[in-house]
């Protein structure tokens, strides 16, 4: 019964046992699975997040999974533009991007941040290896277009993802992929990182699709805590989706994408919550917001 403790979690230790017993189906259910893991906001920021998150990814390859991590940057890259006294702009949560700004986000995501969340895993015992969609044409993509056919500068919509490339690395070695990309031309476009990972996670038929935000989840209504949705279907959120603003509407719309190419559900989760990727995927409440293709695929909080 909710509220009274088992003898297990009595005896010393007990709460530690219980929750490795709460973690062992999930454990086994998603053996052997592909997640594809979003990775970025505040866990990109904080030293001791960007520590727990390393060891967060080199656990879930432990125990047999197969993770996959697509990284973007956008606070590191605004910091670096604003002192290269560059113009900061967004439309529905995409970076306008000209020459300069591509320029700047490649030198910030593959030189900086990719390397030095590969040196992290590699330091916590699993080799990773570091990718951006340039290398062996990882991201084939396209110059989209905002809101009502705005022109946003060189900013890329993926048209195709080469599955051979990262499921030959995944085999042996955790992924860790930069959103940005190049087209049949060899322009260089700035990739929004979340549309990158659920492209990614729909080519590889991944099993699920994470993303680590700073907020609780997905909120019905974004200033109020009180109103995140726990689950959700895509229907639900088709329906609710011209509501949706900033940077939660490519999250939501990259989930809808990544669920109805097949992948089994998508979880958006704050991810300046200690090892809240480990509570959303292993425990049976969660802690963030799942969404899932529809009511017979929704049963339990993370399976």
């Amino acid at each position: 019964m909710k509220g009274e403790k088992t003898a297990a979690q009595h005896a010393p230790g007990g709460r530690d046992v219980a929750t490795l017993l709460e973690a062992l189906p999930y454990i086994r259910q998603f053996h052997g699975r592909t997640v594809v893991i979003k990775y970025g906001g505040a866990a990109m920021t904080d030293a001791d997040l960007r520590e727990e998150f390393a060891r967060d990814v080199v656990l879930l390859k432990y125990v047999g999974m197969n993770p996959v991590v697509v990284h973007g940057g956008g606070p590191e890259i605004t910091r670096y533009m604003e002192r290269l006294g560059l113009e900061v702009r967004f439309v529905d949560g995409l970076r306008v991007s000209d020459e300069q700004t591509v320029e700047v986000a490649k030198m910030v995501l593959v030189g900086k941040q990719n390397k030095d969340i590969v040196l992290r895993i590699n330091r916590h015992g699993q080799p990773a290896v570091g990718l951006c969609g340039d290398d062996g044409l990882l991201f084939r993509v396209r110059k989209q277009l905002g809101p009502g056919g705005t022109d946003i500068g060189f900013v890329g919509e993926i048209e195709s993802v080469d599955t051979e490339v990262l499921a030959d690395i995944a085999e042996n070695f955790i992924p860790v992929v930069a959103s940005v990309g190049s087209d049949s031309e060899g322009r260089s476009y700035n990739v929004n990182a979340d549309a990158a990972a659920g492209a990614v996670a729909a080519a590889l038929g991944a099993y699920k699709l994470v993303f680590l935000t700073d907020v609780e989840g997905w909120r019905r209504d974004p200033d109020d805590p009180q109103t995140k949705i726990s689950e959700a279907t895509v229907a639900d959120v088709r329906a609710h989706l011209g509501e949706v603003g900033g940077g939660m509407r490519p999250k939501l719309e990259a989930c809808v994408r990544a669920i109805e190419a097949g992948v089994e559900s998508a979880h958006i989760i704050d991810g300046r919550v200690p090892h809240s990727l480990l509570l959303e995927l292993f425990t049976d409440t969660g802690i963030g917001t799942k969404i899932t293709a529809g009511e017979d695929s929704a049963a339990g909080a993370n399976g």
